[in-house]
């Protein structure tokens, strides 16, 4: 069980962080009107060309590219933003964008599952993107790891716990339940 949740979990982290590799951001030099303009008209060109490309695959691979060619674009938009803009709060988006992304896609890929599994794998995601957020909103903070942050992290892996011990069934199931409670700090 540990193993599975290890792998799902490394997996949607890996793609977390081949997200910020789509479009390489400008950060640390501010960019003009028109090149903001230009850089959106280039976002667009290559998000149109993405869905294009979606449209050969059938199903929910189709569904993933479409969702992958979205987000890659909702990154470079933020990215784009930061660079004209470089205000702390629009660096904050560029972050939220990154683990929106990453969540929805990470979505898309477990309609590829069934039962619990699929569940398992929704809640996973849930939790990255979660820990993701917190660790993006607070780092304008003085104190990074505040304890509403991390309450927020140990609720999330709470229910990606929780809902592996639906797989099991009487007093496995509950023990695991226990087991769950008393990692994560639940009464």
């Amino acid at each position: 069980m540990t193993s599975k949740f290890t792998f799902r979990v490394s997996s949607i982290a890996g793609a977390a962080l081949t997200l910020p590799l789509f479009f390489a951001p400008v950060y640390g030099a501010a960019i003009s009107k028109d090149e903001l303009k230009m850089g959106k008209e280039r976002v667009a060109t290559t998000y149109k060309a993405d869905q294009a490309a979606c449209k050969v695959l059938a199903g929910n691979a189709r569904d993933i590219c479409k969702e992958e060619a979205k987000g890659k674009a909702t990154v470079a938009r933020a990215e784009l933003q930061y660079s004209f803009s470089e205000k702390p709060k629009d660096l904050t988006k560029v972050g939220e964008a990154k683990a929106n992304t990453t969540y929805e896609v990470a979505k898309e890929r477990c309609d590829d599952m069934a039962g619990n599994d699929k569940s398992v794998c929704r809640k996973e995601a849930k939790a990255v993107m979660v820990k993701a957020l917190v660790d993006v909103r607070s780092t304008g903070a003085i104190n990074s790891t505040t304890a509403e942050g991390k309450q927020k992290k140990l609720d999330a892996d709470y229910k990606v716990a929780a809902e592996q011990c639906d797989m099991l069934a009487g007093a496995a199931k509950a023990d695991c339940i226990t087991n769950a409670k008393s990692r994560f700090g639940k009464t």
